[in-house]
């Protein structure tokens, strides 16, 4: 059920923009929506540190990137300790998708994923501030990397992680509430190489 409920904070509150370069066509299998013992899921309260995510993604990890007409980022999230209000921790698979605008759909035009740990602060002028990010490596340093920075969590890390389905209707959500949200005159998103998938009408236009 947290799952959900993240996908519902991702439909009433969707983020920011972000680019990404990984060709969709070659893209990692890779999901990540899992629970722990610390705060599992954003409180009504801390919502705005996700958008200081989404504003980080957008900055620091899409400059890398293949740009698209449209960049939309999304997440699964495995944990959240809130304890410490300088130092908040986000652990999850960060991803970053681009799309060209080709009638009534969205093609992916490139993207990938970047799993690991966030570290948010509040300024003193009240926003929200990404202040690190440790990210999982690539290739044979996956493993070791991803059980240094997730520790404890790592099995529902792994366990996320194989879920492509689960994070694939994340991703739908996230495209829902942000075409919406801008208006804009799509019904379906697709992948190189793979079938064109509807995008749910929310009908968001009037809240």
């Amino acid at each position: 059920m947290k799952t959900y409920r993240i996908i519902l904070y991702y439909i009433l509150s969707i983020a920011f923009l972000a680019c990404v370069a990984i060709s969709c066509g070659n893209r990692k299998k890779s999901t990540r929506d899992s629970t722990s013992e610390v705060s599992a899921e954003p409180t009504v309260e801390s919502a705005t540190y996700f958008d200081a995510i989404d504003r980080y993604l957008s900055k620091e990890i899409a400059s890398s990137y293949a740009p698209g007409e449209i960049s939309i980022p999304f997440h699964t999230y495995v944990s959240v300790d809130e304890t410490n209000a300088d130092d908040i921790l986000v652990w999850g698979d960060f991803w970053v998708m681009n799309y060209d605008q080709a009638g009534d759909t969205l093609k992916c035009v490139s993207g990938g994923s970047h799993p690991g740990k966030m570290h948010v602060r509040q300024t003193d002028d009240g926003e929200f501030v990404v202040t690190a990010f440790e990210q999982v490596g690539d290739g044979s340093s996956f493993l070791p990397t991803a059980k240094a920075i997730f520790s404890e969590k790592f099995d529902d890390f792994m366990e996320s992680n194989s879920n492509e389905v689960k994070r694939e209707e994340i991703r739908k959500s996230v495209l829902a509430a942000y075409v919406s949200r801008h208006r804009i005159p799509v019904k379906y998103y697709q992948d190189f190489g793979w079938p064109a998938v509807p995008i749910p009408d929310l009908n968001l236009e009037n809240q």
